[in-house]
């Protein structure tokens, strides 16, 4: 499946990639260019594809079957996307409370853009140190350092690699 979403949720975008030659640059050819449409800045943009390439590349390396790509944008983050809530959170206004009464109000949960990488392997990836000289072992490590959270959950056929970035603002 191939295909943009935008929604009142925010937009998704997801694509199924069959495990093929070539399968890494599409899918980093086709986040960037969400990305991109979606307007979010080149650092970010660029930290997001990296970590999508390890992810696909590990998901190639151990499974013979498709891979899928999802990324989630809320619709805060969004091009033009006015924040939720009024403008006067935090004022009381008539019948909300007793007078006098101050509503305290929670921060809003920080944005994040959520990318998610699916193969039909079961097993969860394991995170290892690379020696110098070893040609592989970083992306887990990478997808560690550099995102907000990341982790993995079972599907009903395969599983599910995940991560998610801080956007800003």
């Amino acid at each position: 499946m191939v295909g943009l979403i935008d929604t009142a949720d925010g937009a998704r975008a997801e694509w199924t990639f069959p495990a093929a030659p070539g399968t890494v640059r599409t899918a980093r050819h086709a986040a960037y260019d969400t990305l991109a449409a979606w307007g979010l800045p080149p650092p970010l943009r660029d930290l997001a594809v990296l970590l999508v390439s390890e992810l696909v590349t590990n998901s190639l390396r151990y499974t013979v079957g498709p891979v899928g790509l999802r990324l989630v944008l809320p619709p805060t983050a969004l091009p033009g996307a006015v924040p939720s809530g009024d403008e006067t959170s935090g004022a009381v206004r008539p019948g909300d409370a007793p007078s006098g009464a101050v509503r305290p109000e929670a921060p809003p949960p920080a944005a994040t853009l959520l990318v998610e990488v699916s193969d039909p392997l079961p097993d969860p990836p394991t995170e290892r140190t690379a020696g110098p000289e070893d040609e592989g072992g970083r992306g887990l490590r990478l997808v560690a350092c550099s995102a907000r959270r990341w982790g993995t959950r079972r599907g009903k056929t395969g599983k599910t690699v995940w991560f998610e970035l801080s956007l800003p603002g």
